[in-house]
């Protein structure tokens, strides 16, 4: 499968319309990548929920440790693990009503499109949120 990104205006019109992230492998220390893109995207003024079977919360939020024990709406699914855990994490998506499926810069899987469709999400697989947020809001 030949994998293109959404265009810019529907990546624009997602984080527009979006409140809640789920971030998959959010870390609980500030040095890591993952906690300080969610911090920024915190300060923009997205809900953020951690999603780490290994801490209990992370930017003052309470941790789940699975995207299926979030007992609230998802708009977008951040992905901040190895490319070959994608499949694992979207079959998991898979059964969620959320409006993206996003896996961050570096991080990209052959199959996750294929494991998504037919859901009404968008797949977003290679990009840093936090730079896209910055350049298209």
């Amino acid at each position: 499968m030949n994998f293109q990104n959404p265009s810019k205006d529907k990546i624009k019109e997602l984080l527009d319309e979006s409140k809640t992230i789920a971030v998959v492998g959010l870390s609980d220390k500030p040095h890591r990548t993952s906690y300080q893109v969610s911090e920024a995207m915190q300060r923009a003024g997205y809900r953020i929920i951690p999603v780490n079977p290994t801490i209990q919360e992370s930017l003052g939020e309470q941790a789940y440790a699975s995207l299926e024990d979030i007992d609230e709406p998802i708009d977008i699914i951040n992905v901040f693990r190895r490319s070959e855990h994608l499949p694992e994490v979207a079959h998991e998506a898979s059964g969620l009503d959320a409006k993206a499926f996003w896996a961050q810069q570096g991080v990209f899987h052959n199959e996750v499109p294929d494991i998504l469709q037919g859901t009404d999400q968008l797949v977003i697989m290679d990009m840093c949120i936090k730079v896209a947020q910055a350049i298209y809001r």
